[in-house]
């Protein structure tokens, strides 16, 4: 019987390849690491062969370790990282390393195709702003910088892609990877004859979009003893790995929300319409359920803000941890504890590496404000939680002006293990907020969700309340909802008083 998907996870440090039977129960999972080149200030390239090495060395791995036998596999399926340019040769073979989403090379790229399509019309057709982050920019670099790659190149694909490519030879991507790419009409679910046409790109070289749960082929004969599966079986092309995060947290219907917590953190629903916010503050994605969209919020340094404090203000907590054999975060939650809710009038803004949504400025820095010779450790890390969750909000009031109905927030990510912070998200956004059983597997869950409907392993997508369930509801205190509320106008006026103080500093 064939009762397992091998579902693959192509990320920006590895590769990981999970088991998932027909109950939707993790079976087993295996990593493998590959690394990034910056070659040069704003360059980020990984090598497509490395991802194929990963993806086989993980699969050989993990039905290994669990002597699942490859023909009771019903199909392989994939999320990777978005907005990227891998260019492919007809035999699926690399040109040359992918460039990938952190590369911010195509600056100049950017600037020329604001001369040809207004800025607003770009994020009216794709439901995002033009930037050098997405994978139109960075074609249009080769095509400036390396003319005989982008001439030789028989499509423009992303990681994932480039992998089923590899296994099926069919040249396909799906929804929520090509919403990435600047290139994508969001609405009419094709790519934008509007944008192609005004930078001359041939669209010959770009992918067919296929549904995220379709088969798009089956694994070839020639690479099936290298891959370690047998020849035949069906491959799901699945989605990027911010739509298959969204289904592996549950957000698969209107009004469903979730948070992701990392060094990154973003919020992200599940609408049947985009979202459009007048000051260009968030973007939609399409869903890697058909015919849903995924709007998203994406702040620079959450996590990161956090590690940044405990590396540079808690060493008393990280020399307790390593003796008590415990998180060092664990002990900083508990000192944040002594500090009232509004750390006695001190704000974080956590800006550490800029920001992208809501504030859209690279210029943007952090700063604590209101500090006195009164305020103590527990203060500053509890306003560093606080000011992290209140810039959240700020997304959150984004989706909600629009008219998005939001009753609760799931919560996953390696960030939402701790109550603590989970009490001050719930108090901030003045909603409960839901932690999950699974907080950092959602993502390969996703992808295996994906598959599984996509062969029919599993009914639908409401198979994913199944598979991670609700462990507790967290809901908001009044107390501190209230006083958050006073706070949270003189957290949007110290960024906005701000911002011309950034400029200057940029300037030095």
């Amino acid at each position: 019987m064939k009762n397992y998907i091998l579902a693959h996870d192509l990320g920006t440090t590895g590769n990981k390849a999970t088991l998932y039977d027909q109950e939707g129960s993790l079976v087993s999972s295996a990593f493998y690491a590959y690394q990034t080149e910056y070659a040069q200030t704003s360059w980020a390239e990984q090598d497509p062969q490395d991802w194929w090495h990963a993806v086989c060395a993980s699969t050989r791995q993990l039905l290994g370790q669990t002597r699942v036998r490859s023909d009771q596999v019903a199909c392989i399926v994939f999320s990777g990282q978005m907005m990227g340019c891998v260019p492919l040769d007809r035999q699926a073979r690399p040109l040359r390393q992918a460039i990938i989403w952190a590369d911010q090379r195509s600056v100049a790229q950017e600037r020329w195709v604001a001369e040809r399509v207004s800025p607003p019309e770009v994020y009216r057709i794709t439901g995002h702003r033009l930037s050098a982050s997405y994978s139109l920019g960075k074609i249009l670099w080769l095509r400036d910088h390396q003319p005989d790659i982008y001439r030789a190149a028989y499509k423009f694909v992303h990681a994932k892609d480039a992998m089923v490519a590899r296994l099926t030879g069919a040249f396909v991507t799906d929804p929520s990877d090509a919403s990435g790419m600047n290139l994508y009409d969001l609405e009419g679910g094709g790519w934008s004859e509007r944008i192609i046409q005004a930078v001359g790109l041939d669209p010959a070289q770009l992918p067919q979009v296929r549904a995220s749960t379709d088969v798009v082929g089956e694994v070839q004969s020639e690479v099936a003893d290298e891959v370690g599966v047998a020849a035949g079986t069906p491959v799901v092309i699945g989605g990027g790995d911010g739509a298959c995060a969204a289904a592996g947290a549950g957000v698969v219907s209107e009004g469903a929300a979730y948070n992701y917590i990392g060094a990154s953190s973003w919020i992200a629903l599940a609408t049947e319409k985009p979202i459009y916010d007048p000051d260009q503050k968030t973007f939609t994605f399409g869903h890697v359920v058909p015919h849903m969209f995924m709007p998203t919020g994406t702040m620079q340094a959450a996590g990161a803000s956090y590690q940044w404090t405990r590396d540079r203000l808690c060493p008393v907590e990280i020399q307790a941890a390593e003796g008590l054999g415990i998180s060092s975060y664990e002990l900083m939650n508990l000192e944040a504890g002594n500090s009232p809710v509004g750390a006695n009038g001190l704000i974080f803004l956590p800006y550490l590496l800029g920001e992208r949504s809501p504030r859209w400025n690279p210029r943007a820095r952090g700063a604590f404000l209101g500090l006195t010779i009164r305020h103590t450790r527990a203060d500053m890390i509890r306003a560093v939680l606080e000011g992290i969750s209140l810039n959240l909000r700020v997304i959150l009031d984004a989706f909600q002006a629009q008219g998005a109905g939001i009753e609760a927030m799931r919560l996953i990510g390696g960030g939402a293990s701790g109550r603590f912070w989970n009490q001050i998200l719930a108090d901030v956004y003045g909603m409960p907020v839901h932690r999950l059983a699974i907080l950092e597997e959602a993502t390969s869950m996703g992808a295996a969700l994906t598959g599984g409907v996509g062969v029919g392993l599993y009914p639908d997508f409401a198979m994913i309340e199944t598979m991670n369930r609700v462990r507790e509801t967290i809901a908001p205190e009044l107390g501190a909802q209230a006083a958050y509320e006073r706070i949270y106008p003189i957290f949007e006026a110290a960024y906005q008083a701000l911002a011309p103080i950034y400029d200057m500093l940029a300037e030095i």
